[in-house]
């Protein structure tokens, strides 16, 4: 990932030192069972695990041998001075090595995401819990509809990134693996034991079965998942960006004193950490379908997932953890203007109490449901076209009396925006429970 949308912490945990730091690790840990069994003496364990790679020289090395995982083998066993060399990478393949040292990288990576996603939705508990009581207009298909609390929006999403935090966690659980089963998966040249021992040290789950490599629906999975949290997060920033046109007026990004909006225009204050979000969701979207088609490999393994998987797996999460981080921080200090939220809710004349109207003339005034409903709209209608306010034509205008006119009280009652309000509560309860 670019460096634009990388925080420091991914990018050391994805860097090419973290990478062969744990494929060392990997490999000390098979000498370590592989002395379990027997194979391997004391001294020769002492020896291995103080062994030691150059990166520099393992590249000279890849130049020549135009593989990665051989140079690096080669350059720890030219770096030791004993004969426990030969036990170094022994009964195992390449991909044993590289699919478990995944599993250790992302296991560190996801400590961070667990981190970003657990404060993220702090803020949109914090946020759900400061608007509750705050009134504002509900929209359906971009049109003034029923009135609702703006807190419920925050509620939503939190709602929404509990079932993400869920699946990240199931997800975790699958990439979280390692293997060490041989060139084919048969355990032939080496046994089970090394691969469960092995695992169990590096806290990694064991796979059952395998070919060369782990399979990989686990890790389309994972990204899969990843993109899911990235599409919640645009879903917010969309709502956000449509709240802070000029006509609406309802939020507003947080704007720094030097910052600005436009080369061209000084006036404009957009919701840029909005739209980039948008944009960056889609990037991860993106990833999901070069790791879906990495899951049909030929036979017991061909490298052709192996260069996808180089760019992706960093990629994506990097992505995210910046994603997370960045919205966190534009969503905690988000300006709210309530009496805008006021100002549009008179926007429609009355207009949007519409359904209230038609829930008092069938529950009071004995209107038969579609009469009541055609008799409103025409009042909304005209309100809304002529900027007049429904309460003063259901009560004076000629056209729209009702042959049992509304009375004062019931129409201050049918506006009432506290009625809106009244089930919020049991609402939050069984999302905050």
């Amino acid at each position: 990932m670019i460096d634009r949308y990388s925080r420091k912490v991914m990018k050391e945990l994805w860097s090419e030192k973290a990478r062969y730091d744990a494929l060392l690790l990997v490999e000390k840990k098979a000498s370590e069972a592989w002395f379990k069994l027997g194979l391997i003496t004391q001294s020769e364990l002492k020896d291995i695990l103080e062994a030691t790679y150059d990166l520099d020289e393992v590249k000279a090395l890849e130049a020549e041998t135009k593989h990665d995982i051989i140079a690096f083998t080669r350059n720890l066993s030219e770096r030791m001075t004993s004969d426990a060399k030969k036990w170094i990478h022994y009964g195992l393949t390449s991909t044993d090595v590289v699919d478990t040292a995944y599993g250790v990288v992302f296991k560190k990576v996801n400590e961070v995401l667990l981190s970003d996603i657990e404060a993220f939705m702090a803020v949109l508990k914090k946020k759900a819990y400061q608007y509750k009581d705050t009134i504002c207009v509900g929209r359906t298909h971009g049109i003034h509809a029923d009135l609702t609390s703006f807190g419920l929006k925050w509620a939503l999403w939190y709602d929404e990134m509990g079932r993400n935090l869920n699946r990240f966690k199931a997800a975790c659980e699958d990439i979280e693996m390692g293997k060490i089963s041989g060139a084919v998966g048969n355990f032939a040249n080496v046994p089970p034991f090394i691969q469960d021992d092995v695992c169990a040290s590096l806290g990694l789950k064991s796979a059952s079965i395998s070919t060369q490599v782990l399979q990989r629906d686990s890790h389309a999975h994972y990204i899969h998942v990843l993109a899911l949290i990235g599409s919640t997060l645009e879903k917010i920033a969309v709502e956000i960006r449509h709240l802070s046109r000029t006509e609406v007026g309802e939020v507003r990004e947080p704007f720094s004193q030097k910052q600005k909006g436009s080369s061209a225009m000084p006036h404009k204050k957009n919701p840029i950490t909005s739209e980039n979000i948008s944009g960056c969701a889609r990037l991860l979207r993106g990833y999901t379908i070069p790791a879906f088609e990495n899951i049909a490999l030929w036979h017991e393994r061909d490298i052709s997932h192996s260069s996808v998987e180089r760019v992706i797996f960093a990629d994506a999460t990097t992505l995210l953890d910046y994603i997370l981080v960045r919205y966190m921080d534009t969503l905690e200090h988000l300006n709210v203007y309530p009496n805008q939220m006021l100002e549009n809710i008179e926007f429609t004349k009355g207009a949007l109490y519409a359904q209230r109207f038609m829930n008092v003339l069938i529950e009071k005034y004995q209107y038969h449901r579609e009469e009541a409903y055609d008799f409103i709209q025409g009042v909304a209608s005209y309100a809304i076209e002529h900027r007049v306010a429904i309460s003063d034509l259901l009560q004076n205008h000629e056209d729209f009396k009702s042959v049992h006119p509304m009375t004062q009280s019931d129409i201050e009652a049918a506006m009432s925006n506290d009625y809106y309000l009244k089930q919020v509560d049991s609402i939050y309860a069984r999302v905050f429970r």
